[in-house]
Parts: C-alpha cells; structure tokens; sequence
C-alpha cells in the first residue's frame, strides 16, 4: 500500500517537516513539505496527495482555515497535527472535515500508524475489518432515500450528492451495516479506529452530531441516528 500513496506534510516547523518526511520515506511513502498555510491550498491542487498532514498553526493561514477551503475539493484524509491540550481545537479540526488529529511531540510510530488506517479506509473493500458485514457481496445500501456506495464512496439523499469526510463516510457505513443494533462508542471506535477506546476521545460524537446535520436529521430531536443514553447509537432504517 504504502508505496503507491503520496503525502503532503504541511508544517512550519522546518526540522520536524524534513524529520518526518525522511522517516515517512523510509515506510515507503512519497512525500513533500510546505512550510506555510497561504500556499498550501494551491500545493494540494497541484499535486492531490493521497494523504495531508496538516498542523493547526501555520503562517499565513492557519491550518483550520486551510482545512476548511480544500475540504469540498479534496476527498483524501486530512490528519491534523496539534501542539494545544485543549478539546475544542481538536472538535473544531473534526467539524472543518479532518479525519484525525495526533499531539505533538509526535511519536512517528503512532503517526504511521495512523496514517496507515486512514489510507485502508480509502480503499473500496477491506475484507479484515468489522466495517464489512457478512453480506461482503454488496457495496451499496439503500434505506428510503438514503443510498450509500462503499466502493465509490459516495452518499446521495433524496438523490442530491452528500459530501462527507473520510472518517464520516466510515462512520455512516458502519452505523447502516448495523441498522437497528445499539453500538456502543468503545465498540464503534475500535471497529473504526482499529485501536481501544481511551474514554476521553470526543471524535465519535463529534463526528455523529455532523452526520446530522449533512443527512437532514434534526440535532435537538433526532429520528435517523439517535442516541440511546447510557448505551450508544442506533441507525433507524424506517426513518428514512
């Protein structure tokens, strides 16, 4: 895999861009750096890497706002680099269509490991992953006017395109597979994330709350995606 995927490291930190594209090359990935937020926009339609990382202070334009301008346009991952502690720069990378964060100072292990399960999920079947159900023949669902298609991830409702992040995407297809089932968020984060839940990650919430809104259902009431307290979230085919 990774020898055909290419990455852009946007990062102003000049030493720890060149450090982590000479270790991201040993793994056999392709990849360049830009150390300003103002040109990174026109580096990623130049050169449509298969994978951004992205850190959130930038010179010029920060890396929220780069997140937010590039994301209708580019469909790959968006991996977030934060120095800050706090949740709500991690909430707001989520809602301005990241796909993941990792803290600095980054552990390049838990980075490449990172990157790597973002990349899988681009591909149009994963037969190791709980996100294929055992009906593994087919790739798309249809739920009323919901129709999802795994293998050129896409979703359309009532026949108008929806733009979803990566991560969302995987989420919606993972809910669908297991319409009617209460999941638990430990359980949707392993399946997803391929890691145990810490308790603390906020991102599967995040990511249910943009669900809704991008799928029509209402936040304060919802009817398609709801929240069972003290349990998890359930999809409900008929609501739709």
């Amino acid at each position: 895999m990774d020898m055909n995927n290419s990455i852009l490291i946007v990062e102003d930190d000049r030493r720890l861009g060149e450090l982590l594209a000479a270790y991201l090359g040993q793994q056999g990935f392709t990849v360049a750096v830009e150390t300003r937020g103002d040109r990174a926009e026109q580096r990623i339609a130049e050169s449509t890497p298969d994978l951004i990382i992205l850190d959130l202070m930038l010179p010029g334009t920060d890396g929220l706002s780069v997140c937010r301008r590039v994301r209708p346009r580019f469909r790959g991952p968006i991996l977030i680099l934060t120095a800050k502690e706090e949740d709500m720069d991690q909430v707001a990378g989520l809602e301005m269509g990241a796909d993941d964060y990792v803290k600095k100072p980054v552990d390049p292990r838990v980075l490449l490991a990172r990157i790597r399960a973002l990349l899988r999920r681009t591909l149009p079947e994963d037969h190791d992953s709980e996100l294929v159900s055992s009906q593994a023949n087919s790739s798309e669902l249809r739920f009323g006017g919901l129709r999802i298609n795994r293998s050129s991830r896409q979703v359309e409702l009532e026949g108008d395109e929806v733009a979803l992040t990566t991560a969302e995407f995987d989420l919606l297809w993972y809910l669908a597979r297991h319409q009617g089932q209460v999941l638990e968020r430990d359980r949707i984060y392993s399946a997803l994330r391929g890691i145990g839940y810490d308790g603390t990650d906020r991102s599967i919430d995040v990511r249910i709350s943009q669900l809704r809104k991008k799928l029509g259902d209402d936040p304060a009431k919802p009817r398609r995606i709801v929240t069972i307290w003290g349990a998890g979230y359930q999809f409900i085919k008929e609501a739709w």
